[in-house]
C-alpha cells in the first residue's frame, strides 16, 4: 500500500492520485466540526470539508477518474450502517455531523449504480485497541446485519487490503464485526472466499430519510433543552428565595 497526498475532493487532484494506481482505499471522512456549526448547518454543502463533498462529491469524483484509469481496477470505501435514518446513533451523527451518515449513504450508491467494481465496508465502532482478536473476525455480505461491535482500525485495513485478493468480493458490501472469541476466524481470508455480490436492491437513496431523522432530533433536544432550562431556572429562584428567607 503506498501512500499519496491528495484532495478527494478535488477531481484534478483525483487524477494524479489514482495515476499508476491498481485500487483505491477510501477510508476518509469528515473532521468533526462545531456542534452549533452543524446543527444550524451554518456550513455550505459546497465546502470542501462538508460531508456531502467528502462522503458523496469526493466518491463521485474517484468513480470518474477510475472510469479513465487503465491501471486502477477498484474502490474499497469504508463506510458505516446507514439505512436506519432513525436510529438514535445515526440521528446523533447527522444532526453533529453535517449528515454524515446520510452522505455516506447517498456514496455508497454511487459506488453501486456506476459501474465500476467496488468493495464497500461497514465496520463496527473503531478506536479501541483491547478488542480480543482471537477468532473472532465475522463478515456478513449484501449489506446484511452483524451486532454492532468495537473492531480495531488494523482488523479494518487488513481486510480492505485482503478483500482486494478475491474477485468475488467485488460490487459487495460488507459488514465487518467482531463475534465472542472462538466463533469467528483468525482472519478474514476464509470469510472472504465465501463472499457474493450485492443481489438485493439497496434503497436509491435515503438523503430525505436522514434530514427528516436530524430535524426531529433537533426538535427533540430543543424540547429538552427547554425543560432543563425552565428548571434550572425554577431551582435557582427557589435557592434564592430561601438563602432571602434566612437573612432576613
Amino acid at each position: 500500500v503506498t501512500m499519496v497526498a491528495g484532495d478527494a475532493t478535488d477531481l484534478a487532484s483525483c487524477k494524479q492520485l489514482v495515476d499508476n494506481c491498481d485500487a483505491i482505499i477510501a477510508a476518509h471522512g469528515p473532521v468533526k466540526p462545531p456542534p452549533i456549526q452543524s446543527l444550524f448547518r451554518l456550513l455550505p454543502e459546497s465546502d470542501p470539508v462538508h460531508s456531502r463533498s467528502v462522503n458523496y462529491v469526493a466518491v463521485q469524483n474517484m468513480i470518474d477518474v477510475v472510469k479513465e484509469s487503465k491501471s486502477c481496477k477498484r474502490i474499497v470505501r469504508v463506510t458505516g450502517k446507514g439505512e436506519e435514518p432513525t436510529a438514535f446513533f445515526t440521528v446523533l451523527i447527522n444532526m453533529l455531523g453535517n449528515m454524515a451518515k446520510a452522505w455516506n449513504y447517498e456514496g455508497e450508491q454511487l459506488l453501486r449504480t456506476s459501474g465500476v467494481d467496488y468493495t464497500i465496508i461497514r465496520p463496527g465502532v473503531m478506536g479501541r485497541n483491547d478488542v480480543p482478536t482471537n477468532k473472532v473476525r465475522a463478515l456478513a455480505d449484501n449489506g446484511q446485519d452483524l451486532k454492532v461491535t468495537a473492531v480495531t482500525h488494523s482488523q479494518i485495513a487488513e481486510l480492505c487490503c485482503d478483500c482486494l485478493d478475491y474477485s468475488n468480493a467485488a460490487k459487495s458490501t460488507l459488514t465487518a464485526m467482531n463475534v465472542d472469541e472462538g466463533l469467528g476466524e483468525d482472519s478474514y481470508a476464509p470469510l472472504l472466499e465465501n463472499v457474493k455480490a450485492d443481489s438485493r436492491e439497496f434503497p436509491s437513496t435515503l438523503l430525505e430519510e436522514h434530514k427528516r431523522g436530524a430535524r426531529n432530533g433537533a426538535v427533540i433536544l430543543a424540547s429538552f433543552l427547554a425543560v432543563f432550562a425552565g428548571v434550572s431556572v425554577a431551582v435557582l429562584k427557589s435557592i434564592s428565595g430561601f438563602i432571602l428567607g434566612i437573612f432576613h
